[in-house]
């Protein structure tokens, strides 16, 4: 092999085969940046940790908040990790790797998006340490998989199984309650968490161990105060009625929900009509008039009080509902659609031919609901026959707070979801993380071979968790991981963790910090699946104006 010269302005690498024919093997070198081996691992990992760095300020209860402003000026405010990530304008690819990251705890678990990518960070840090000792990285990687499948089999160990039932709730608020304690709504803890609680527990099959979040409906609304939130057994439909003199409110609804026009049938091809003389125009009046009257009356027959149209409807269909005392919610979404039928048994009707009394749902109260001094109006749809569909209103000063608040509620509500799929904890406060971390370092000792330097890494990397919610908690980080360490090795305590909220006690069963074990292991699975990958990579080309 041999380099060419430049040809033009390019310059390229040329072999020549056996009969002296020259053969490109890659093309515009000058315009490729390359790192190779050690440069390129210690370039990936600095830009994973810088983004890990970024999160480590938002963990723990005292974790501080991040605003966010797009390109287009809207502002967000939040300390979930994964938010966080999807919402900067990440660009480095192994930065973009820590984003998937986070997506995919917020996906499977939907809590711990931030601890994972802390936990990735610190062990990316260990891993650095190592690569300048000058230990192979798949050795590392090697050690760093046996070191997390200890912690993964330490965490069941160590666990403990809340026994709970549809009277003794306790275990699931609690564990809510420790995941909204780090949200900015944790000053109304109890009752966000009650909410979050009992929204997932009014949808779930207990014999599957299932919950559909499709049948949970999170609705804001701005203006009034963060504890006026409240829970809704049936639908919102942030509508109102189509006539303002029109009922407010309707006992024993029977609600009809079309999927058809309230207008007359128009024609398909494009079409003109000539009206010449005044008694035409008054039969294609008369005509109009009659569809509108027979839709109206197909709707009386078969008995509905309320009509639900997915389309609009114009101010003479309007005006003849309101006169036959029939009160009518037009642009009712998709979405909505499916959920009140769901919720009152009704059958969705595409045609007005198709009008039947046994297709009608029904509601124990309909009400339009209005709020403060504005004209925002909602229509509450509750007691329904077959509740499986709730509806969380949120009620907030600004729309930035209710959004937090969704998404604070969301991971709640994943939360209690996972505690019912499998209800065994582990403690907060990184107690389980020290744990693990001394079982790690007590293993690392029957490990023979350089793998023994890539599990007390791992080992030192879980400890990251504690020292960094002791320094967010305004703590002293080495002296409070030192002391917490010192009382489990002499107590044999597993549930000794760093106090937070200066409660006065590290035990964290005392304290009530609960987090579902499956939350935990797939936090560590994660992040030692995603450091495997990075110090797997040893070569990165790309071209040389992205550097």
């Amino acid at each position: 092999m041999m380099q060419a010269p430049k040809l033009g302005n390019l310059s390229q690498s040329i072999a020549f085969d056996e009969y002296g024919q020259p053969f490109i093997i890659l093309r515009e070198q000058d315009k490729q940046k390359r790192l190779r081996g050690k440069d390129a691992h210690k370039a990936n990992i600095l830009a994973a940790r810088s983004v890990a760095q970024i999160l480590r300020s938002s963990l723990g209860p005292r974790g501080m908040d991040k605003i966010l402003v797009s390109g287009d000026g809207d502002v967000t405010v939040t300390n979930d990790g994964a938010t966080i990530l999807q919402k900067m304008d990440v660009t480095h690819e192994i930065g973009k790797l820590l984003v998937e990251l986070s997506k995919s705890q917020d996906d499977e678990i939907g809590d711990g998006t931030t601890g994972v990518v802390v936990m990735a960070g610190a062990l990316l840090e260990e891993a650095e340490k190592l690569l300048d000792k000058g230990i192979h990285p798949i050795r590392i990687a090697q050690g760093f998989e046996d070191a997390c499948q200890i912690a993964v089999d330490h965490l069941e160990s160590i666990s403990d199984t809340v026994p709970w039932n549809e009277k003794k709730l306790d275990a699931l608020y609690e564990t809510a309650s420790t995941t909204l304690g780090s949200k900015i709504i944790s000053r109304f803890n109890k009752q966000m968490a009650k909410i979050a609680v009992d929204a997932v527990l009014s949808v779930a099959d207990l014999k599957r161990k299932d919950v559909n979040f499709e049948l949970i409906k999170v609705e804001g609304k701005v203006g009034g105060r963060l504890e006026d939130t409240m829970l809704v057994d049936g639908v919102v439909l942030d509508k109102e009625m189509s006539h303002s003199q029109m009922a407010k409110e309707i006992k024993d609804a029977k609600i009809a929900i079309l999927t058809c026009a309230f207008e007359p049938p128009k024609p398909k091809t494009k079409h003109k009509l000539d009206i010449t003389t005044s008694e035409a125009y008054k039969e294609l009046y008369a005509r109009e008039q009659k569809y509108f009257k027979d839709m109206v009356q197909k709707c009386k027959d078969s008995g509905a009080t309320l009509v639900l149209c997915q389309w609009g409807f114009d101010d003479e269909a309007n005006h003849l509902l309101l006169q036959n005392k029939l009160p009518a919610v037009r642009w009712v979404g998709g979405v909505e659609i499916e959920l009140i039928a769901i919720a009152t048994g009704a059958r969705i009707i595409p045609r007005f031919e198709e009008l039947a009394p046994e297709k009608l749902g029904t509601a124990g109260m309909v009400r339009e609901v209005s709020f403060g001094t504005t004209n925002d109006k909602m229509v509450v749809i509750e007691k329904c026959p077959l509740s499986k569909a709730v509806t969380v209103l949120i009620r907030g000063g600004n729309q930035m707070i209710i959004d937090e608040a969704k998404r604070s509620l969301h991971d709640a509500m994943c939360v209690c979801r996972n505690l019912i799929r499998d209800n065994r904890i582990v403690y907060g406060g990184g107690a389980a993380e020290i744990a693990c971390s001394l079982k790690i370092a007590e293993f690392a000792d029957s490990v023979s071979g350089v793998e023994q330097y890539a599990v007390r890494g791992f080992a030192d990397a879980l400890e990251q968790i504690p020292i960094a919610l002791a320094e967010n908690s305004g703590l002293a980080p080495i002296p409070s991981l030192a002391s917490v360490r010192k009382a489990q090795i002499e107590q044999k305590c597993s549930h000794l963790g760093v106090d937070c909220k200066q409660k006065g006690t590290n035990d964290m069963k005392k304290q009530k910090v609960f987090e579902t074990l499956i939350g935990k292991q797939q936090q560590l699975l994660l992040a030692t699946q995603l450091v495997r990958m990075i110090l797997k990579i040893d070569d990165v080309i790309q071209p040389s104006d992205k550097f």
